[in-house]
C-alpha cells in the first residue's frame, strides 16, 4: 500500500470528517490519497484560518480537528492557530509537509525545524520518516490531543516517504476512562465545604462538557451554593439559574469580584492558571479547593489548598452525594451581589443612540436568538461586555477566547460551527481589526454555501488597546486607521453587505439576515464611549459601596 493511502486510511479509522487547510506541493500524494476517502478537504484562504476552523470543529466535538499545510511558510501559518487550541484546551492536529528528507535537489529551499518550532506549542509533534510507524505515530497523536488537558499536536510528512510501500496496519481507537479522585480527597474537600461559611463555585473551561453540565447543575440545585464563571466557562449551566452571579470577565472591581471578596471558599471546578484569573489569591485569604482533571500548577496568583483530581463529572456527583447544606451557610451578601448585577447589566439594553453601545447589541443578538443558536467572538472590548451582559442558556453559545486570546478567529469559528451544527442561527461578532486579520475566508464560507451573519463593530481602531490606553492615562496614539467599504467589500466575495443606520434599521437588517441563506455582513458603527467610565470608574465605585 502506498503510504499517503496509509495515511488517509489512518484518519478515517479515527472518524475525520474534515480536513481544513492550504495545500502545498509538497502535500501532493496525500492529496490524490484524499480525492479516494470519505474525509471532504476544506481549501481556505489562509492556513490561519484553517487551523482556527480546526480547533473550533476539536472544541465542539470533542474530537481532533484536522488542519493542512505545506512546509515553510504554510507551517509557520499554522502556529498561531497551534498556540490558540493548546493554551485552550481544544484537540486539533496539523499536518505538514516536508521536501525529502533521504534525497532532495532543492538543498535548503523553504526549510525550517517546523517539528522543533512546534515543540513548545503542541503535546506531541513528530518527523514521519518510516512509513511503517504511520499508523502507529497518528493513533498516538490522536490519544495525546483528546486526553485530558486536550490540545494540539503535529506530524510531519516528508515528501518521499509519503511515496513509500508500506504495509497496510491500523491500531484500534480505545476509549481513554479518567479516574476517579480519592475519596480521602473528596472526603476532605465535603468537610471543608460545610465547615465554610460562605463557600461560592467557580466553573471554569475544563467543566464544559455535557455530563459535567448536568452534575454540575444538579451540585448547586442540591446544596444551594451560588456559582459564577470565567469567560470561556460561560453557559455551563443556564444562566438564568436564581443562584448565578456573572461571569468573571474582568479581573477585579466587577460585582462578582465583590461576591469573591466575600467568599472564604472558593469550590473551583475546572478552571486553571492558562485562561486569565478570574481572582487573585493571598497568603493568609479565602481558601481553594481545585476540582480539575490534573493538579493545579502552583502560581503566583493561584495555590489552592487542595486538589481533587480525577473525572471532573465523579468528582462533582460524589461531592453532591456527601454534601449536605448547612445552617451557618450565609449566602445573604450572595443573593444582594445578585440583585445588583441584574439591575446594572441591563442598564442600557433599551438605549437606541446610534453609532451603538456594545450592551444594546448583547440586548439584541440576546433576543434574537434561541437558546442554541450560537454566537462567536473575536478579540476585542466587545469580548468583555458580551462575557458579561449575555445570557447563555446552553453551553458552547457563545464561543470566545481568554487563553490566546487570539484576533482573527470570530469569522472561521463561526464557519466551522454552521458546518457542524447547519440547523442553528450562528452569527460571528468582529471588531474591525480581528475581521481584517482573517476577512478572505468569506471567499471560503460563500464558496461552501454556508449561512451565517457577521457583525462588524466599525470604530475604525484598536479599541480594546484605546480603552487600556485611556485608563493608564496615556494619550490617544498609534491605533487609528481606514477601513475598506465593508458592505463592497462583501459583495466581492459574493455575500451580502449591510450598513445600517439607526437602532430600528439594525434591527431589521439583523432579522432579515437571520431567517435567509447564505453569508451577511452587516457593518456597524459602534460608540465606546462608556468603556472606561464604566468598566475603570462606576464599576469600582459601585462594588466598593456593596
Amino acid at each position: 500500500m502506498k503510504a499517503s493511502d496509509l495515511f488517509i486510511k489512518a484518519l478515517e479509522n479515527e472518524g475525520v470528517e474534515y480536513i481544513f487547510g492550504v495545500p502545498g506541493e509538497e502535500n501532493l500524494d496525500f492529496l490524490e490519497s484524499l480525492s479516494n476517502s470519505t474525509i471532504e478537504l476544506i481549501v481556505t484562504r489562509h492556513e490561519q484560518g484553517a487551523g482556527f476552523m480546526a480547533a473550533t470543529y476539536g472544541r465542539l466535538t470533542g474530537k481532533p480537528g484536522v488542519c493542512l499545510s505545506t512546509l515553510g511558510p504554510g507551517a509557520t501559518n499554522l502556529v498561531t492557530p497551534a498556540a490558540y487550541a493548546q493554551l485552550g484546551a481544544m484537540p486539533m492536529m496539523m499536518i505538514t509537509g516536508q521536501k525529502p528528507i533521504k534525497k532532495s535537489k532543492q538543498a535548503r529551499f523553504q526549510i525550517i525545524d517546523v517539528v522543533d518550532m512546534m515543540r513548545p506549542l503542541t503535546k506531541y509533534t513528530k518527523q514521519i520518516v518510516n512509513s511503517n510507524v504511520i499508523a502507529s505515530q497518528i493513533r498516538e497523536a490522536f490519544r495525546l490531543a483528546t486526553e485530558e488537558r486536550p490540545g494540539a499536536v503535529h506530524l510531519e510528512f516528508p515528501e518521499d516517504i509519503a511515496q513509500e510501500d508500506c504495509s497496510e496496519e491500523l491500531f484500534d481507537v480505545v476509549d481513554y476512562i479518567m479516574p476517579k479522585a480519592d475519596s480521602k480527597a473528596i472526603d476532605a474537600a465535603v468537610k471543608m465545604i460545610e465547615e465554610a461559611k460562605n463557600p461560592l463555585l467557580l466553573i471554569g473551561a475544563g467543566a464544559n462538557r455535557k455530563i459535567t453540565c448536568q452534575a454540575l447543575a444538579r451540585f448547586v440545585d442540591e446544596t444551594g451554593i451560588y456559582f459564577f464563571t470565567t469567560q470561556m466557562g460561560k453557559g455551563v449551566i443556564d444562566e438564568r439559574h436564581e443562584r448565578y452571579l456573572g461571569t468573571a470577565a474582568l479581573s477585579s472591581n466587577d460585582f462578582v469580584h465583590a461576591a469573591i471578596d466575600e467568599a472564604d471558599l472558593i469550590i473551583n471546578v475546572g478552571h486553571d492558571v492558562i485562561e486569565k484569573p478570574p481572582f487573585f489569591m493571598n497568603k493568609g485569604g479565602k481558601k481553594v479547593i481545585h476540582v480539575n482533571f490534573a493538579p493545579a500548577e502552583v502560581d503566583p496568583v493561584y495555590f489552592p489548598q487542595l486538589n481533587v483530581v480525577g473525572d471532573i463529572t465523579s468528582s462533582v456527583n460524589l461531592l453532591a452525594d456527601e454534601l449536605k447544606p448547612q445552617p451557618h451557610w450565609d449566602f445573604s451578601f450572595y443573593a444582594k451581589v445578585r440583585e445588583e448585577v441584574r439591575g446594572h447589566l441591563s442598564t442600557y439594553f433599551k438605549d437606541e443612540r446610534f453609532p451603538m453601545l456594545p450592551q444594546r447589541l448583547v440586548h439584541i443578538l440576546r433576543e434574537n436568538l434561541g437558546d442554541k443558536d450560537v454566537i462567536t467572538l473575536d478579540n476585542g472590548i466587545y469580548k468583555i461586555w458580551f462575557a458579561r451582559n449575555y445570557t447563555c442558556y446552553q453551553p458552547n453559545t457563545l464561543l470566545l477566547d481568554n487563553a490566546l486570546a487570539s484576533m482573527g478567529a470570530g469569522l472561521p469559528s463561526a464557519m466551522a460551527v454552521n458546518l457542524l451544527y447547519p440547523d442553528r442561527k450562528v452569527v460571528a461578532v468582529c471588531g474591525d481589526g480581528g475581521f481584517m486579520m482573517n476577512s478572505q475566508e468569506l471567499e471560503t464560507a460563500v464558496r461552501l454555501k454556508l449561512n451565517l451573519t457577521v457583525v462588524i463593530l466599525n470604530d475604525s481602531a484598536y479599541g480594546m488597546i484605546k480603552w487600556k490606553q485611556e485608563d493608564m492615562g496615556f494619550r490617544d496614539f498609534g491605533l487609528d486607521y481606514n477601513n475598506p467599504d465593508f458592505v463592497k467589500y462583501a459583495q466581492s466575495y459574493g455575500a451580502q453587505g449591510y450598513r445600517p443606520e439607526n437602532d430600528a434599521d439594525f434591527i431589521k437588517i439583523l432579522n432579515q439576515t437571520l431567517h435567509s441563506d447564505g453569508v451577511h455582513v452587516i457593518d456597524l458603527p459602534v460608540d465606546y464611549s462608556l468603556n472606561h467610565p464604566i468598566l475603570n470608574v462606576k464599576l469600582k465605585q459601585k462594588t466598593s459601596e456593596l
